[in-house]
């Protein structure tokens, strides 16, 4: 039986097209570049706005990361990929509580910008997805001190 061998070109040619469909097949970083704990998230969740009604604060207060930090998650429950993390002392928003508080949905501003642009300090008509400009997420409950 003949074996038959390439010639010396076709082989690292072939290796130089399979490269870029190879990295085609990489999830894509997570939001916020955070890194990935084990996989890509299962479930997101929005965090909703002015679920206490017209008349109060989109967010109902303003909180504080306790002392060694958090990470922020894409949805309650969801551990599988970190969507960002949070340093201790940082402040954020608390916008819904879910699982009888052992999650906040939280709106936050990036590092060095202004919280007041989050637009969560004021009333909005009706209860809904918050759509930006600053990040959102879930924290786990006792990662953060309450109304500081």
């Amino acid at each position: 039986m003949k074996t038959l061998i390439p010639p010396h070109g076709t082989l690292s040619l072939f290796a130089v097209l399979a490269l870029p469909l190879a990295a085609c097949s990489q999830p894509a970083p997570p939001t916020e570049n955070a890194p990935a704990v084990a996989g890509e998230p299962l479930a997101t969740r929005a965090v909703m706005i002015g679920t206490e009604g017209p008349s109060l604060p989109a967010c109902s207060s303003i909180s504080r990361v306790k002392a060694g930090g958090t990470d922020v998650y894409w949805a309650p429950g969801e551990t599988r990929a970190v969507k960002a993390k949070l340093a201790g002392g940082a402040n954020v928003s608390l916008c819904e509580a879910a699982e009888n508080d052992a999650w906040f949905g939280v709106v936050f501003a990036a590092p060095g910008t202004d919280p007041d642009m989050c637009g969560v300090g004021k009333s909005v008509r009706d209860a809904r997805e918050y759509q930006g400009p600053c990040r959102w997420g879930w924290i786990r409950g006792g990662t953060v001190q309450l109304g500081s």
